[in-house]
């Protein structure tokens, strides 16, 4: 018995590897280049996450997203965050209309929904909206429902936001709370292509419009993606790992080194190792492995603490970012 499960799993494990493969193959038929950023974003969608990309314009940002969407058949979503933005332009609004009733038409409060409600939201530019508009899509985000006029909507699965931020303009804009960056898993830089992947954007995208890729998938079949995800197993080095890595960004923690306590205000909270061990059970499974290594938590930890971090007076003072801090725990670790 305990065979026969192994070469199921097995065959599971294969058969997922083939599936996301040829989604990747897709991408890439749009995306040029940024494998890091492509395998990122799908290890956020495999985990039901959410992830903020961050990059100067025009590096094709939108394209991946859009493309993803279509990639898994999805629908799409895309708001760009201005300062007037209002929360009832993200979660909809009630409007008086019509019904048929028994004695003829009757008026009644109806709920249009807003375009939070897709399976995949493009935040653009999230930081340049108002708190109070930036509360209500984090509402959405931890708890996949709205509420106008004390009525609760939920949101169909799957829901994922991608946010998208300008690192080199902060001029007019509202920087994210550490509480809703918590909820994104990760932090994607997305950087400059190479010269060579840039003449084939230009040869790509100066020859008529850009054709995004078709899916094969359906709602259940990607949700049946997930909960293999979900399935997976953890062994106990690996979750220790996520664990102990988490525990000593914390100053103050015992588990801290004087590094630590020397350059960090905040450390990374338990929502950082959930979101390593999930991001590891996806990665072991696109590289066709039937449970995470420590290999894979390294892989996966800087994209996922490295807004979870803040750094101190010192740390600004002296060049440290919050990667370094990331890079010298990791090192500390393994020993």
């Amino acid at each position: 018995m305990a065979d026969s499960a192994v070469v199921l799993a097995k065959e599971q494990v294969q058969e997922f590897t083939q599936r996301v493969q040829a989604i990747r193959d897709s991408l890439h038929s749009v995306v040029v280049g940024q494998d890091d950023t492509v395998d990122q974003l799908l290890i956020c969608a495999l985990t039901g996450s959410h992830s903020l990309l961050v990059g100067v314009p025009g590096l094709a940002k939108t394209l991946i997203v859009k493309a993803l969407a279509s990639a898994f058949a999805w629908k799409f979503s895309r708001i760009q965050f201005t300062p007037d933005l209002m929360p009832s332009d993200i979660t909809g609004y009630e409007l008086l209309g019509r019904n048929e009733g028994s004695n003829g038409q009757a008026q009644q409060m109806v709920f249009r929904p807003g375009p939070v409600f897709a399976n995949l939201v493009l935040a653009d530019e999230i930081n340049r909206a108002a708190p109070k508009t930036q509360s209500a899509m984090l509402e959405a985000m931890a708890e996949r429902h709205v509420t106008v006029g004390g009525q609760t909507h939920h949101i169909d699965q799957p829901f994922l936001v991608v946010a998208t931020q300008n690192p080199i303009e902060q001029e007019g804009t509202y920087p994210l709370p550490e509480a809703q960056l918590d909820r994104f898993m990760m932090e994607i830089r997305v950087g400059y292509p190479s010269p060579e992947q840039e003449k084939e954007i230009v040869m790509r995208t100066t020859g008529g419009e850009v054709e995004m890729p078709k899916s094969s998938f359906t709602r259940e079949s990607f949700l049946q993606l997930r909960e293999l995800v979900n399935s997976v197993p953890v062994p106990d080095n690996v979750a220790d790992f996520a664990v102990q890595l988490c525990g000593s960004s914390r100053p103050g923690d015992p588990r801290a080194s004087e590094f630590v306590t020397n350059y960090v205000s905040f450390g990374a909270g338990p929502r950082g190792s959930q979101n390593l061990v999930m991001a590891a059970k996806a990665r072991a499974l696109l590289e066709g492995r039937t449970a995470p290594i420590v290999a894979d938590i390294k892989s996966v930890a800087t994209p996922i603490l490295r807004h979870r971090l803040v750094g101190n007076h010192r740390a600004i003072g002296d060049g440290i970012t919050t990667e370094d801090i990331v890079d010298r725990l990791i090192k500390e670790i393994a020993g």
